[in-house]
């Protein structure tokens, strides 16, 4: 039966689009499901404030009335300045083995792209750095994590078989919490706090941390992320956005701000508790349970032994100075006590030194490898 491409135009076909993911991994171990709600709100043009500068349409593949395949097209028009580009993304992308439909799919984004004057398709991306990015292609036997997608092996295969070239790999680590700080760490936090005059600054209030730091937190993730790989800048309305939806649910024992002599904020390290098994436990759904399962998950006693590095930043001027160890100083004591075994360190470009730099002194596995694929529009 012949492909069908519709443009998804009510929210009904929104919940379908949403729906196909969980329908299509239902029964795999390793899927991590979004929930629900965020999805919608991302994908709300009045509620995800990267709508100021992104632009989108939503397609969906049909055989015989039937649901195959979803993806998402996007126009980050900030990332294309920046970077002086001309690409449309493609996201959000799932189908089914049938190599007409993902190229079904892949040809509405091209066309949709080609009538904006877009030359080049890449993905998989998201609206920014904060959505999951990049296809697996390595790790099809290890759970994934809030932050990013799963997909099948047979995905890279299809893109190939596209003409889709390999633009950039992120590669993902379990990094195992040591018993003590490492010696090394200690002796690199005692210099440079002396050295440069840094403190540690911790707090116990979302709303404290929120008004002392939480718009400082945002810039200095857009000034330490802005040379990596796609990267747009966060807005003031995405800052606000993620002030609200984040550092209210984290577990403030998790989060280290180093400042130096006039409060300013140098570096800033956030995790929490894996949320993985509880999201599959809830199916990507808060009602009717889904909550207790993800408020046991963050905050009672019996939590995953898992945690998710969400964030870390270093001011520019302060990376290769050891800043990074004050922060892990402070948190693997945290770590331990909590009773983590290992954390997730989520993607991180393979080409990035610096941070994978911060692992040397502690035991790694590098688990999982993901690619953003590439390919020129055909005129």
């Amino acid at each position: 039966m012949a492909i069908t491409i519709k443009t998804v135009s009510t929210k009904k076909e929104l919940k379908r689009f949403i729906r196909f993911n969980y329908r299509l991994y239902k029964n795999n171990s390793y899927s991590v499901p979004d929930l629900y709600d965020d999805m919608l709100n991302t994908f709300n043009k009045k509620k995800n404030a990267a709508f100021e500068f992104c632009e989108a349409e939503f397609f969906l593949a049909y055989r015989n009335n039937k649901i195959v395949g979803r993806i998402t097209a996007i126009i980050n028009n900030r990332a294309n300045e920046i970077w002086n580009k001309k690409e449309v993304r493609f996201g959000w992308i799932d189908f089914i083995d049938d190599f007409e439909v993902s190229e079904a799919l892949i040809h509405a984004v091209e066309e949709w792209g080609k009538s904006k004057g877009m030359t080049h398709i890449q993905g998989p991306l998201g609206f920014t750095d904060f959505d999951a990015e990049g296809m697996l292609i390595e790790g099809y036997d290890q759970l994934s994590t809030m932050s990013t997608t799963y997909n099948y092996p047979y995905y890279p295969s299809h893109m190939e078989h596209m003409g889709f070239q390999k633009e950039a790999d992120w590669v993902e680590y379990k990094i195992y919490i040591p018993d003590e700080i490492p010696e090394k760490h200690k002796r690199i936090t005692e210099l440079i706090q002396r050295k440069y005059n840094l403190k540690i600054k911790k707090y116990k209030s979302a709303k404290k941390i929120a008004k002392d730091y939480g718009q400082a937190i945002f810039e200095l993730m857009n000034e330490a992320y802005k040379p990596l790989f796609g990267y747009s800048a966060l807005s003031q309305g995405q800052i606000n956005q993620y002030i609200k939806m984040y550092l209210p649910i984290v577990d403030l024992r998790m989060v280290t701000l180093v400042t130096d002599a006039d409060d300013k904020l140098v570096a800033v390290g956030i995790s929490m508790p894996s949320l993985s098994e509880a999201l599959q436990k809830a199916h990507g759904r808060l009602l009717p349970f889904g909550w207790y399962y993800l408020l046991k998950a963050l905050f009672m006693k019996r939590r995953a032994k898992i945690l998710d590095l969400l964030l870390v930043a270093v001011k520019p001027e302060y990376q290769n100075k050891g800043v990074n160890a004050l922060l892990f100083s402070d948190l693997i004591p945290v770590y331990k006590k909590l009773g983590f075994i290992f954390a997730e360190s989520n993607p991180e470009l393979e080409l990035n030194g610096k941070v994978q730099a911060q692992w040397d002194y502690f035991k790694t596995e590098q688990h999982k490898r993901r690619r953003a694929f590439i390919k020129e529009i055909e005129l």
